[in-house]
């Protein structure tokens, strides 16, 4: 759509002679602008064609009720008229704008200026953080270094230890393998005199054999009647609480670990005794021969040297021997009564650690418990922390939304402050009598129905209530007098007219009525009894509907009812006020006060309720805190008290050790001793035998002894490789038998942790079922004790007889066994001292190990450019200048120039950094970045601040050049106007006077106009007396004459004429053609007259087909 307009005169201040003014609609709902073809704004258009006083909602468009708002209008409305002729109006909306920018910008002038004064304040603490920082900075650079500097020297030296450590081991082992050949040699004439000390004595081997397994075979029996006696007092002691243990799962993992490593020990020792079988089996072929042919010589042998030596020498050693015999059973009786002692004191140790095992389970127990009490508190804890985190969170967000609603409050009752007149009859209450205050105030409007009752009330919603005429009057007078302005008053203690729904509205309450029926103002509004007259007669006749539509329906059946809408247009058949939604008006506001009122009491008592539960919470979380820390004090009490018991079993199992070795050696002792009296009491029967022999058989020749010889040396071999191979099956049977029982254990107490109950009643079961197989095994062994006993008696009788026969040979072995100890003294003094070097290596490595995991891990340096980088032979430069320190520019100045390295100085260096980064106290890292940021945000800030200080003063220029403007502007279009309202006045009122006058002509910016209309044969001047057609022709005029004095392109009149008579309309056609002449009129008319001067007549017809039809009809 396009409008074009003439602008051959230059009217509009653009270069053009026409100019084309185009809206493209688009199908989206959008729209755009176009100026001769050049894209614009919309307030470009409006702008342009404000100088020409042409707009949408301007003077130029004279509606119906357009006369009626000249004819009410105040002086500032009518100057309101001519600032938009004059084209005033875009500069006012300029300077608006312009204020409106300034007011924006003075918060944020304000702000930037408290922003700006905060970052000042801050900038001096932190720039001596940063000063601080940077100081940190070097004395940690210098720092540093010397700790790498000392560090790589520490490396350096151990690594120079290691190598010389090194050497001297290599020395060590050097001669340690001399040594060890010289034993060797030593031992090697050791075994040849041992290998005659076995030909001697073959029957010695024999009888330690029996002794020992029957040694072995008595030490099991007892160790068996011991368990068995255990398991006794076990299973028939008191049972114990049953108490939890470790998790089941954690025991049967380890129970399958130790059974893995059981199942290897016993493949271990299966292969070990098929050695062992193998050994034993030759050994004893071996010792059956050489048994044969030792029997044989030794026969021969004893024969020959008892004859030799003689009966005399063989009744002493028979003499002998039962000396040995006898002291050999002394000694038994002496260690038998210390093992019993010791038994006895293992015993009592071992009651006590049971007795203390038991205490340590129940503190187990109770330990348990309070970690389970003392890990519900801190939930309990964690549970009030939460809560109370809760209600801090609500409590303020309740108080932002009361300090939000209060805020709002206090905006919305400063809107209630008048500064006009009614303000200033307000601030006078001490000066008038009969001021009621704001009709808002005491008028109660039913919720929802503030905007209609305030268009019906009009100007009287911002009343001020007064309690008679002669109360108003004082107002007004005051008014008068102090120039304060204009206020409306509504006057109270009128007489109630009888109308329809009269009453007195403030006691009953607000109803509406029924759908069917129209709604009565009045009823939606309750005011006190003196002022309910004056509301019910400002409400006559005024009723309220939803739509405009549904108003103009019943204004059209009811012509005396005036209707309102509930978005506040007003209807009537004579008058209407409405449009856009404007400024709230005091009834709203006072609305929207009570509103925010209740609001904001409702969050004060939210406020309290949630403080107090605040309050709960804060207790709640103090006395959790209490709780938590009672219970961590009770279990670090628990933990000092399991401590000491635990101290005391560890002394208690070391007494039962101590004591049970004891027994142990003092049984080994008495068995050695009875080892020597069987061997006594077998020497004493063998050298009796012999001497029997030695008398009875005759003298003969020396053996032979080659075969035996061989078979002996066959047998020692075997023997030694059996030793060897028993010594292994012993050690493989220790480490079964020590996780044989650990395996079992663990699943038992897997098993015991998952059927605890269900498994008590079968334990104590099995306990006495074990009680009497422990009584009968017990039994048993100690009838087996018997026999084994007697059989190690004959035994040790057997060993001591061949003892007795290698004493000779003793001798010279011991001579060889003393070389042998000094030799393998003086080696073992070599492998201690290579020991003790592997060991000082190993440390040393380890040391070098850890400075080189210290150098990576603190220091983050590599090894390897520790020493090359940081070494002792590197040259130390020179430290970082410090904070104020000015360098000496020579660059051979000894500041300047790296110092060689010593070790006294750079821990001075580093003692004197570590001394003063202590000085430094508290250094924050991040306060040179913080430093700049804010530096740099203080500079941007300085500036903007100066940006908005200069843009401030060029608004404030620009406001003054636009009051400068519309002065101007103003007072030549007023000059003008008033002039042709002069003229245009005289000729529709022939003889009479009307002028226009100035209310403040000293200020040309906010005077205001009003009209002195004199009709011809009247007196008065004011326009309120004048009558309808008077009023309505002075309105014209006023018109009229702005359109003379400012014309524009065009103007458009809707029934103007429609009130004139026939001579008034013809003094207002004459004045439309004069207005032809520079401007286009388009006229809505009844009036045939009208017509007639029309350049072109438009219409609407409806045909007989019920359609509309614009017909046209150019006269001229």
């Amino acid at each position: 759509m396009s409008l074009t307009i003439d602008n051959s005169d230059g009217a509009l201040p653009i270069e053009y002679a026409e100019v084309t003014i185009t809206r493209i609609m688009f199908r989206n709902g959008g729209s755009e602008y176009q100026i001769n073809g050049d894209t614009c704004r919309l307030l470009d258009i409006q702008e342009l064609l404000s100088d020409s006083g042409i707009g949408r909602e301007m003077h130029v468009i004279v509606g119906q009720g357009q006369l009626d708002s000249v004819l009410h209008a105040d002086p500032m409305g009518r100057r309101a008229f001519i600032e938009e002729a004059a084209g005033v109006l875009k500069h006012r909306r300029r300077k608006e704008k312009a204020l409106r920018k300034l007011d924006a910008m003075q918060a944020n002038l304000a702000r930037v200026q408290d922003l700006t004064d905060e970052l000042r304040r801050q900038l001096k603490p932190l720039g001596r953080q940063a000063a601080v920082a940077r100081r940190a900075a070097v004395i940690q650079a210098d720092l540093r270094d010397a700790r790498l500097r000392l560090l790589a020297d520490d490396l350096v030296r151990l690594r120079g230890a290691l190598n010389a450590e090194i050497a001297d081991e290599a020395a060590l082992k050097e001669r340690k393998e001399a040594a060890e050949q010289e034993l060797r040699k030593a031992l090697h004439r050791e075994s040849l005199l041992e290998e005659e000390v076995r030909q001697l004595t073959p029957r010695l081997q024999r009888a330690q054999q029996t002794w020992y397994e029957l040694s072995q075979l008595a030490e099991r029996v007892r160790g068996t009647i011991s368990l068995a006696d255990a398991r006794v007092r076990s299973a028939t002691a008191a049972p114990t609480e049953e108490r939890r243990g470790r998790d089941p799962e954690d025991l049967e993992r380890e129970a399958a670990r130790v059974r893995e490593q059981e199942a290897e020990l016993e493949a271990a020792l299966e292969a070990a005794r098929h050695a062992l079988d193998d050994t034993v089996a030759h050994r004893a072929e071996l010792e059956r021969e050489l048994a044969v042919e030792e029997r044989r010589l030794k026969d021969v042998a004893r024969a020959i040297a008892d004859r030799r030596e003689g009966l005399a020498r063989l009744n002493g050693q028979v003499g002998a021997a039962r000396s040995r015999a006898a002291a050999a059973q002394a000694e038994i009786d002496r260690l038998a009564l210390a093992r019993d002692e010791a038994r006895e004191r293992a015993v009592r140790a071992q009651e006590e650690y049971e007795a203390l095992k038991a205490e340590v389970d129940g503190l187990d127990a109770d330990d348990t418990d309070l970690a389970e009490r003392h890990r519900a508190a801190r939930e309990r804890l964690a549970d009030a922390e939460t809560a109370l985190t809760e209600a801090r969170r609500a409590v303020t967000t309740t108080e932002r939304r009361r300090a939000a609603t209060q805020a709002r409050h206090e905006a919305l009752a400063l809107g209630l402050r008048r500064k006009d007149g009614t303000g200033i009859l307000l601030d006078s209450t001490a000066h008038l009598t009969g001021l009621l205050g704001p009709a808002a105030e005491l008028l109660t409007v039913t919720p929802g129905y503030e905007i209609p009752l305030a268009a019906a009330f009009g100007a009287a919603a911002d009343a001020l209530a007064v309690t008679n005429p002669t109360s108003a009057a004082d107002a007004l007078r005051l008014l008068h007098k102090q120039d304060g302005g204009r206020a409306a008053l509504l006057i109270a203690g009128l007489e109630d007219a009888p109308q329809r729904g009269a009453g007195n509205c403030a006691s009953h309450p607000i109803a509406p009525a029924p759908d069917d029926e129209p709604i009565l103002a009045e009823k939606y509004v309750r005011a006190p009894s003196e002022l309910m007259p004056t509301i019910r007669r400002l409400l006559h006749n005024i009723v309220v509907v939803d739509t405009l539509d549904a108003a103009e329906d019943l204004v059209r059946s009811h012509p005396h009812l005036t209707a309102v809408t509930a978005e506040g247009d007003l209807l009537a058949a004579h008058f209407a006020h409405g449009g856009s939604a404007g400024a709230p008006s005091l009834l709203e506001v006072q609305a929207s006060v009570d509103e925010a009122a209740a609001e904001l009491a409702e969050l004060s008592v939210r406020c309290a309720e949630l403080a107090e539960a605040e309050n709960t919470a804060t207790e709640r979380r103090t006395e959790a805190a209490a709780l938590v820390e009672e219970l961590g004090e009770r279990r670090r009490a628990a933990d000092r008290e399991k401590s000491t018991v635990a101290q005391q079993l560890g002394r208690l199992a070391g007494e039962a050790r101590a004591a049970a070795g004891e027994a142990e050696r003092s049984a080994a002792a008495a068995a050695r001793a009875q080892d020597a009296l069987e061997g006594a009491v077998q020497e004493e029967e063998e050298l009796a035998e012999r001497l029997a022999v030695a008398e009875e058989t005759p003298v003969a020749e020396e053996p032979d002894t080659a075969v035996r010889d061989r078979l002996s040396a066959d047998g020692a071999n075997a023997r030694q490789t059996e030793m060897e191979a028993r010594l292994q099956v012993r050690t493989h049977e220790e480490r079964v038998k020590g996780l044989a029982g650990r395996a079992d254990s663990l699943d038992r107490a897997a098993r015991a942790e998952r059927e605890a109950r269900a498994r008590a009643e079968q334990r104590r079961a099995r306990m006495r079922h074990e009680a009497a197989v422990a009584r009968a095994v017990a039994e048993g062994a100690r009838q087996l004790l018997a026999h084994v006993e007697v059989s190690l008696v004959r035994a040790d009788q057997e060993r001591t007889a061949a003892e007795a026969a290698k004493a000779r040979r003793e001798q010279e072995l011991t001579a060889a066994r003393a070389t042998g100890r000094e030799l393998k003294s003086e080696l073992d003094k070599l492998t201690d001292s290579v020991h003790r070097g592997e060991v000082l290596g190993a440390e040393k490595r380890l040391r070098i190990e850890q400075l080189e995991t210290r150098a990576l891990e603190e220091l983050g340096v590599e090894p390897a450019g520790l020493e090359t980088e940081y070494g002792p032979h590197q040259p130390v430069p020179p430290s970082p200048s410090a904070d104020g320190e000015t360098l000496p520019e020579d660059p051979e100045h000894p500041r300047n120039q790296p110092r060689p390295f010593v070790r006294a100085e750079q821990e001075k260096r580093l003692k004197a950094a570590e001394r003063a980064y202590q000085q430094l106290g508290k250094v924050n890292p991040l306060a040179l970045e913080e430093f700049a940021a804010l530096e740099e945000r203080h500079k941007f800030l300085s500036e903007q601040l100066e940006d908005l200080k200069k843009t401030r003063a060029d608004l404030l220029q620009v406001v003054k050049e636009v009051d400068e403007r519309v002065e101007q502007v103003f007072t030549e279009a007023y000059r003008d106007t008033a002039r042709e309202f002069e003229g245009v006045f005289s000729r529709l009122f022939p003889g009479g006077e009307g002028r226009l006058v100035l209310t403040d002509p000293g200020n040309m910016l906010t005077t205001g106009v009003d009209v002195e209309a004199r009709p011809p044969g009247k007196k008065v001047k004011r326009l309120s007396l004048l009558s309808g057609g008077e009023r309505s022709l002075t309105a014209v005029a006023l018109l009229v004459s702005i359109f003379k004095a400012r014309p524009s392109p065009f103007y458009v009149m809707d029934e103007v004429e429609a009130a004139l008579d026939d001579t008034n309309l013809q003094r207002l056609i004459r004045i439309m053609q004069e207005l032809q002449e520079s401007s286009q009129l388009i006229v809505i008319t009844h009036q045939k007259r009208t017509m007639e001067v029309a350049d072109a007549l438009y219409g609407v017809s409806m045909q007989g087909d019920g359609v509309s039809k614009v017909i046209s009809q150019r006269l001229r």
